[in-house]
């Protein structure tokens, strides 16, 4: 199992998530570098409850990402599971989830 990110509202002590998505763990060195590994694998722990509290790390880490690929392919996983290219879509996806639904409350399964 990987990460496992979603966006959720509450209603009548009911989930009723509005978006998942899931990726290796193998990208947590690439997301440190990229300054977005707080804000998507431990939320939580660092005090992001809404979706909107993560938007501006992710716009900054993913310019990053794409404006220096070289750099981050360094930490691809040499298994092929955990690449650059798939990351970036993945962040991609959770941001514009974040913009869609920002009062959507967010969480992190590991």
């Amino acid at each position: 199992m990987g990460l496992y990110f979603s966006i959720y509202y509450e209603e009548d002590k009911n989930k009723i998530e509005v978006f998942s998505e899931n990726i290796t763990h193998n990208l947590t060195k690439m997301a440190d570098k990229a300054g977005i590994y707080e804000c998507l694998w431990t939320p939580e722990e660092n005090k992001f409850k809404k979706a909107k509290d993560i938007i501006p790390k992710l716009e900054k880490g993913l310019k990053d990402l794409k404006a220096r690929p070289d750099y981050y392919k360094m930490w691809d996983a040499s298994n092929g599971w955990g690449l650059w290219e798939h990351f970036v879509p993945f962040v991609e996806s959770i941001l514009d989830a974040c913009k869609k639904y920002p009062n959507g409350k967010i969480e992190a399964s590991r």
